[in-house]
């Protein structure tokens, strides 16, 4: 057992600049394609997640330490720590779960492939993880394996039809066809965030309001443009984070850069990938019947529009300020501040970019969260402590916005807690 949960992880470490190009060539190649055209949208699409990733990681490396010092400013003190989601991914993979999870995840996914119960061919291994968590939590409350998986499937179901659900918007608004999402900790947002959003559209007086990011450029000409709006608000959050001048202006520039270099990044990948989907889509449907199928991505590959990124960096201080004033909650935002971008991605497209209102359901989803959150504390600790996680110095409790946060997964966790 412990051999192959190592096999995995040496896999996975290789991550999905490496992991993608393989999964996208074998397919090409299985779809019929001419191997030097497979290898070409492979490798394309490895070259697009390098920098994807690189320009992820400059906005993680940048809003992190800028949501933190928020909190070390403004003198946060609360029992549970947000530990982020590195965290809870480690403790997922050294859970029993994980070695059953990718070869009975994939097997999942081709059956209802198969079955046209999913549209969605998810190739984003590495987020397969998120299944694993929930998966560990059950076991670790429950004591059994098949139940843990049985838990670890249920939530890749959900994640498979919600991506087939979201998929229209992704190529509507986001200009991705061919493409889902079904990352964990983006899709159990959108059964809440997407009817809230259609209800806010309904309430008179907040359905005239309206900030998207062609609105602002209108209003406001050359300053209204994305790299002046990361800027402006990467400098906004510099300065609540107290930073030095040179680091307010640094991490304006970063959230500028963001904004300017994702959309450029999202268009190699579907340079790759456009090749491989239409191969795809035609073997399926000469085979199975299929008339739609879907690649499925990691959301990252969402999170650079414009509005996803202005929302998230509005959040940020919104989501500091509710951890202390929400009675109830006792998880003190941390780790995940930098995830923001990925929980609040469909809330944005469903609001067709509308940031004041994509900001009024994050901070309600968010809320939600942190309640969420608070609950699972005490498991989300007993597994680390099974996990040999070491727990941050001065703390008993800890837990995560991402998947500790994460509305389905509480959802299956209370289900299964009711019948043990």
């Amino acid at each position: 057992m412990q051999s192959m949960i190592d096999f995995l992880q040496a896999f996975l470490d290789l991550g999905a600049t490496v992991i993608l190009p393989v999964v996208i060539f074998l397919l090409g190649l299985l779809f019929g394609q001419k191997p030097s055209k497979a290898f070409r949208s492979g490798l394309t699409i490895g070259v697009a997640f390098v920098g994807i990733f690189l320009v992820v990681d400059l906005l993680v490396n940048n809003l992190g330490p800028a949501a933190q010092g928020m909190v070390e400013r403004f003198g946060i003190d609360l029992n549970v720590i947000d530990v982020g989601w590195p965290a809870a991914a480690s403790i997922s993979w050294a859970s029993p779960i994980a070695a059953f999870m990718i070869p009975v995840g994939i097997i999942l996914n081709i059956i209802m492939l198969v079955t046209k119960t999913t549209k969605t061919m998810n190739v984003d291994i590495w987020n397969f993880w998120h299944f694993t968590f929930i998966g560990a939590m059950v076991h670790t409350y429950t004591g059994s394996l098949i139940q843990g998986i049985i838990a670890a499937l249920l939530f890749e179901i959900a994640c498979l039809k919600v991506a087939d659900y979201t998929a229209p918007m992704l190529e509507d608004y986001f200009g991705l066809p061919g493409i889902s999402i079904a990352t964990g900790s983006t899709i159990s947002y959108a059964p809440i965030g997407i009817p809230l959003v259609k209800l806010i559209q309904k309430i008179p007086g907040l359905n005239k309001l309206n900030a998207d990011p062609d609105t602002i450029q209108k209003r406001f000409g050359l300053f209204g443009e994305g790299i002046f709006m990361g800027l402006i608000l990467g400098i906004t959050l510099g300065l609540l984070a107290g930073y030095e001048i040179g680091q307010v202006i640094e991490i304006g520039m970063a959230m500028a850069a963001v904004m300017v270099l994702m959309p450029r990044m999202v268009k190699i990948l579907m340079e790759g990938l456009t090749p491989v989907s239409e191969s795809a889509r035609e073997f399926l449907q000469k085979r199975f019947g299929a008339q739609k199928i879907y690649i499925g991505l990691d959301a990252a590959v969402a999170i650079g529009h414009p509005a996803v990124i202005s929302t998230a960096l509005i959040l940020v201080p919104i989501t500091v300020a509710i951890a202390v004033f929400l009675p109830g909650n006792n998880l003190l935002p941390f780790g995940d501040l930098a995830t923001i971008p990925f929980i609040v991605a469909f809330i944005v497209g469903a609001a067709r970019g509308n940031i004041v209102h994509s900001v009024l359901v994050g901070t309600v989803v968010i809320a939600l969260s942190l309640y969420i959150a608070t609950d699972v504390a005490v498991i989300h600790t007993e597994m680390a402590v099974d996990a040999n996680f070491n727990m941050p110095e001065g703390t008993n409790l800890i837990s995560s916005i991402d998947q500790g946060g994460n509305v389905i997964n509480y959802i299956i966790y209370r289900l299964f807690a009711i019948f043990n």
